[in-house]
């Protein structure tokens, strides 16, 4: 088991059961799963391929490459290119993935002051744009031709932004003071 899990297990479970008054632990909000998306956009097959790579390196899975519904003119995109690549994390390798983004990733970014505390789509998922995938110790810097940002959804079974508000803040996400 993760440190993190151990600590939902712990911590979190007490102190939300205790916070939003409920009774049975099955109900207390918990992560389901994190969806990690790079938009690629137009390029080669070798570019896709680096940064299919670089999303499994920080993954931990190989990831899905994600392709045009519809062909659009002005862009020269074409339905059925490749235009990105998404992972999906359940279960240890997702605690093992939140670990590491909260306590490893999210300090190394400059400047770094927290992250915002009205990314809540209002029904309990939370989502987080980065713009640089090196901050993650798996990326190697020196070996990085371009920066390539990424979109990361943390789905909940929270009702709604407070309560997975309040699951994030107990598991150690580092928000931005008010």
């Amino acid at each position: 088991m993760s440190r993190l899990q151990d600590k939902y297990k712990q911590v979190v479970v007490p102190a939300l059961m205790k916070e939003f008054n409920i009774g049975n632990p099955m109900r207390v909000p918990r992560v389901t799963k994190v969806v990690l998306n790079m938009g690629i956009g137009i390029v080669d097959k070798d570019a896709l391929k680096t940064r299919a790579e670089e999303l499994a390196a920080i993954a931990g899975q190989r990831p899905v490459v994600t392709r045009a519904r519809k062909s659009i003119a002005n862009f020269k995109l074409r339905e059925g290119m490749s235009i990105g690549a998404k992972v999906t994390l359940r279960g240890a390798r997702m605690y093992e993935f939140l670990d590491r983004l909260f306590s490893v990733a999210l300090p190394r970014i400059r400047d770094f002051r927290g992250v915002s505390r009205n990314a809540f789509d209002g029904r309990g998922n939370y989502t987080l744009g980065l713009k640089d995938q090196t901050i993650f110790p798996e990326i190697d810097p020196n070996n990085v031709t371009t920066v390539q940002g990424m979109d990361i959804t943390v789905v909940t079974t929270a009702g709604g932004s407070d309560e997975a508000r309040a699951l994030l803040q107990l598991l150690g996400m580092p928000f931005a003071s008010r």
